[in-house]
This record gives C-alpha cells, sequence and structure tokens, in this order.
C-alpha cells in the first residue's frame, strides 16, 4: 500500500489544523503555510466540525434518519458522525469514505470493535466504486433514505470535473428523504487571506477551489433547503451566544442541509 507520506494530503493537514496526531511533516509544513495567510485557519477547520455535529445530530433527532456515507470523510477524531449519530440511537450506521490509504489505515483500526461503521478506501469522483463496495452494501440500504455527507470535500474538486454532477449521482443513488450535508470554503468574507490560503494549498500541489455562496448554492438544485438555509458553518443553528461566536471572516466557510 502506497501511503504516500512525502506528499501533503488534505485529510491529514485537516487532522492537523484540528490538533489531531496522525499526519506528517509534509503535512504540517503545507498547513503551515496556508496558516501564514490565514491565521484563523484552525479556527474555521473546528467551527466546520462543530457545524458538521450540529447537522448530523438534527437528521438522526428530527429527520429520522439512521444511515450515513461521510464522503472524504479525513481521519477519525472526536465528534465524528457515528459518534454523534449513536448517541442518539445506537443503531445508526455509518460509512466512512477517504482516498487516503492512511484513512482506511487507521480508521479501520480504531472502529474495528464498531460493527455499524466501516472506512472504505475510494473517491468522490468514482461514485459507482464506493456505492458496489461491500462494506457499502452490508451497512447502507439504499431503499431507505441516507444521510449524505460531503463536508469540506468539494472545494477539492476542480470545476473541470463538474462538482455539480457529482451531486446529482449522489441524489440519482439515494431514495426520497435522503438528506445531504454540504460544506465549502468561500473567498466571499475575507478575499485577501482565503486566496492566500488557496494559493498555497494548490503550490503544495493540493487542490483547493473556493467557490461564491452562489456557486455552492447550485449543489443544493433540486433540493429543499433546511432551515435556516445556506449559513457560515458558524452560524448554523449555533447555540454559542451571538457575541461569543467568532467573525464571519474568521470562519469563511459555508454549509447547509438539503432534503431530497
Amino acid at each position: 500500500m502506497d501511503l504516500r507520506t512525502d506528499q501533503p494530503h488534505s485529510a491529514r493537514m485537516y487532522d492537523y489544523l484540528l490538533g489531531g496526531k496522525d499526519h506528517y511533516a509534509v503535512d504540517v509544513e503545507a498547513a503551515e503555510k496556508a496558516l501564514a495567510s490565514f491565521p484563523l485557519l484552525r479556527t474555521a477547520a473546528r467551527e466546520n466540525r462543530k457545524f458538521l455535529g450540529r447537522a448530523v445530530r438534527h437528521l438522526v433527532e428530527e429527520a429520522g434518519i439512521r444511515q450515513f456515507i461521510d464522503l472524504g470523510s479525513g481521519l477519525p477524531t472526536a465528534e465524528n458522525v457515528h459518534q454523534v449519530a449513536q448517541r442518539v440511537d445506537p443503531a445508526s450506521r455509518v460509512v466512512y469514505v477517504d482516498n487516503d490509504p492512511i484513512v482506511l489505515v487507521h480508521g479501520s483500526a480504531l472502529l474495528a470493535k464498531n460493527a455499524q461503521t466501516a472506512v472504505v478506501q475510494g473517491d468522490i469522483r468514482d461514485l459507482g466504486a464506493v456505492f458496489e463496495h461491500p462494506s457499502t452494501r452490508r451497512l447502507i440500504d439504499f431503499s431507505e433514505p441516507v444521510g449524505v455527507l460531503a463536508v469540506a470535500i468539494l472545494h477539492f474538486v476542480g470545476d473541470d470535473e463538474n462538482p455539480a454532477g457529482i451531486v446529482r449521482t449522489l441524489r440519482e443513488a439515494v431514495p426520497a428523504g435522503s438528506h445531504f450535508i454540504l460544506s465549502h470554503a468561500t473567498a466571499d468574507i475575507a478575499p485577501e487571506a482565503a486566496l492566500g490560503v488557496q494559493t498555497a494549498y494548490r503550490a503544495q500541489g493540493v487542490p483547493l477551489t473556493l467557490r461564491t455562496r452562489e456557486e455552492f448554492a447550485v449543489f443544493f438544485d433540486g433540493l429543499e433547503l433546511i432551515e435556516p438555509g445556506i449559513e457560515v458553518v458558524s452560524e448554523w443553528r449555533s447555540t454559542v451566544p451571538e457575541a461569543e461566536r467568532p467573525a464571519h471572516a474568521d470562519v469563511s466557510w459555508y454549509g447547509g442541509i438539503g432534503r431530497q
């Protein structure tokens, strides 16, 4: 297995930003160059993670979803999808998908004793292989609504790779009543800092394409947006007092849920 430890990977960079330990020197170097452009990138990553938790909790508690596919899941860390969902209903099932083989190695080891979860090495650009994987077929019943997560992953899909088409493929694979949790980095709010991050990522060979709110909204075409709609992730159904929330410019990340 080629672990590609000589080149940075977005999953391991994200792990570093979240304060994890499953990364390499090359990932630290790349992430630090991005932090030089946007020192609050760690804040943005952590607020995105909190959004994921609130969104999953909504799906389990209010929408009755009990099975999830987390695309571009990254390395297992605190408050993963299965931890949030299984806290509400231990029968909730989760398939994590990432194209970094290190995620497969570490994730499979950490989740070995949890029969309701699986880690699949796969790519959001090859969804057929993800859906047909034995672990996916074992845990996901495609006749019932599914919670599909593409959190902080579509900004690593270039315009030439048709990200809107990928979301349409996702929609075609799951039945009515399924929900889509999406988040995406933007340069709308703090353009200079955000574009500096984009430049730093690309210089390290990690593709990053920032998109506007309008471009992000296209991914929800044909879906019913769950209230409060598209928001900066730190605002979406936050219970933190407004005065204690980070400034939008410190986050620069949109999020939302769409219902099919």
